[in-house]
């Protein structure tokens, strides 16, 4: 199995992390995937990622949660759209979920107060009340209460790691990419936002009113159908994993994760990444560093 000697190319954005917590696993699975579902920052909006499942010892109220990120891309609008995306992401993923409740997870100095876009969901009847050592948001819904932390931190984070997989058959990719994820959760800090991506894009189109297309060079399906192909032979499906990170040593530390958890799969040719030479973003991570590490 090959390790190509190049890089994926990450940027920065910004972030912001809560708690979700819910009466049981199958409220708060659903809170969890539906708020961070549909990564959309290549349209302007927001992507999100489950960092770690929590036990009842690890959130505040002593309930089992889940440990979400929220990203924007960064610039210097970004504090007021990640306001904007987390409470639509709350409102619609978590709050219309019954039982559950959000705090804030992230350390930060920064901080969104959520009572104009979320509290106010109480229309006017919400309190601002201490429960659990917190300051929190009381809405009064239909099934009781939802409880938001007044104030979410957020920091800057790097987005936007990744790595291909060139693999023979759809086994061997899905393989790949399942022990990818799986490596990658174990990772403080690093979420996945497209879980197993078939689909890559370039920032280059033929159709830039619908955004990023199709990266067909890498195609398999068109290998012998265009003259800058750049699918080797034998390699049918190359499934990408994206990275973010709260640092670049998160991103890093789970790149070298997945690395060394997929080397042992049967129909696994190569590991690349992908990258824009440079036009994309400030960070680049050589795959060939991880192979000097081991």
């Amino acid at each position: 199995m090959e390790i190509e000697d190049t890089y994926c190319e990450a940027f920065d954005g910004l972030f912001a992390r809560i708690c979700i917590t819910a009466r049981d696993e199958k409220r708060l699975k659903r809170a969890a995937y539906g708020a961070t579902a549909l990564p959309s920052t290549v349209f302007g909006e927001s992507e999100g990622g489950i960092e770690k499942w929590l036990s009842e010892q690890e959130t505040p109220d002593g309930r089992k949660g889940a440990l979400v990120q929220l990203w924007v891309n960064y610039d210097k609008g970004a504090p007021k759209k990640l306001d904007y995306e987390i409470s639509k992401r709350i409102r619609q993923g978590i709050l219309v979920v019954p039982t559950t409740s959000v705090f804030n997870a992230l350390d930060s100095k920064d901080k969104i107060d959520v009572m104009d876009r979320i509290g106010h969901c109480g229309d006017g009847y919400e309190t601002i009340e201490q429960r659990f050592g917190r300051e929190i948001i009381v809405v009064p819904i239909m099934m009781g209460e939802f409880l938001v932390e007044h104030y979410l931190g957020y920091k800057k984070g790097v987005m936007g790691g990744n790595l291909w997989f060139f693999c023979e058959s759809l086994g061997a990719a899905l393989e790949a990419g399942e022990k990818a994820i799986a490596a990658i959760n174990k990772v403080e800090g690093a979420i996945t936002p497209f879980d197993i991506c078939a689909a890559g894009s370039k920032p280059e189109t033929k159709y830039p009113a619908i955004g990023p297309t199709t990266n067909h060079p890498y195609c398999p399906a068109l290998k012998h159908k265009i003259n800058v192909s750049k699918v080797p032979e034998g390699v049918n499906f190359i499934p990408e994993i994206v990275i973010n990170g709260v640092s670049l040593d998160s991103v890093r530390e789970a790149m070298k994760a997945a690395m060394d958890n997929v080397r042992d799969v049967e129909g696994l040719v190569k590991i690349s990444a992908g990258n824009y030479g440079g036009k994309l973003g400030k960070y680049k991570v050589f795959l060939k560093f991880f192979v000097k590490k081991n």
